[in-house]
């Protein structure tokens, strides 16, 4: 690994209506790794971020301020601007490939179906980047796939939501430490 720092993203959608849906596990996830430090605007992208050091190293948290499927441009300014090669570029996300609460660490692969994915692998050019997914199963029955991700977490899913995001977390700091 290089000098550069670690950029790591929590994909979701903006606005209050999308807070507590499945499709922002990756916001969530973030911000339970960013603990007390505040996300601020970022000049030269669309996104919050906030500067921080995990395990001694520097870190750039960031949520971007669109909609996931367009997350790929302000994640590819931020790498570039703050010199981050893709290989220290991690992303939190929401997987519908795991049950519900497990957590999953990928340093590289394909995007599963899922378009924030699909945006920063085009963005960046390369499917070399870390991945974190975060389990939110299945849709039941016939439910679409995108009716299911925009819905919020059912209050049982919310009991245990918590534990998922600090998995999440932790898997973040033990991949920053360790690299």
């Amino acid at each position: 690994m290089t000098d550069a720092p670690f950029l790591i993203v929590g994909l979701g959608n903006p606005g209050p209506q999308y807070e507590r849906t499945r499709h922002n596990a990756g916001y969530m996830a973030l911000h339970e790794l960013l603990g007390h430090d505040s996300l601020r605007p970022h000049k030269k992208s669309n996104t919050l971020i906030a500067e921080t050091r995990l395990g001694g190293k520097k870190a750039i948290l960031a949520q971007p301020r669109c909609f996931m499927n367009l997350s790929g441009t302000p994640v590819r300014a931020l790498a570039d601007f703050f010199k981050v090669p893709p290989a220290q570029v991690v992303v939190l996300f929401d997987d519908l490939e795991l049950e519900f609460g497990q957590v999953k660490v990928s340093l590289s692969g394909g995007d599963h179906g899922h378009n924030g994915l699909r945006s920063i692998t085009k963005s960046l050019g390369t499917k070399d980047y870390v991945r974190v997914g975060i389990g939110i199963g299945r849709p039941p029955g016939r439910m679409d796939v995108a009716s299911f991700v925009l819905k919020p977490f059912s209050k049982a899913e919310m009991k245990e939501l918590p534990i998922a995001l600090a998995d999440a977390a932790d898997e973040v700091a033990r991949f920053v430490t360790t690299s």
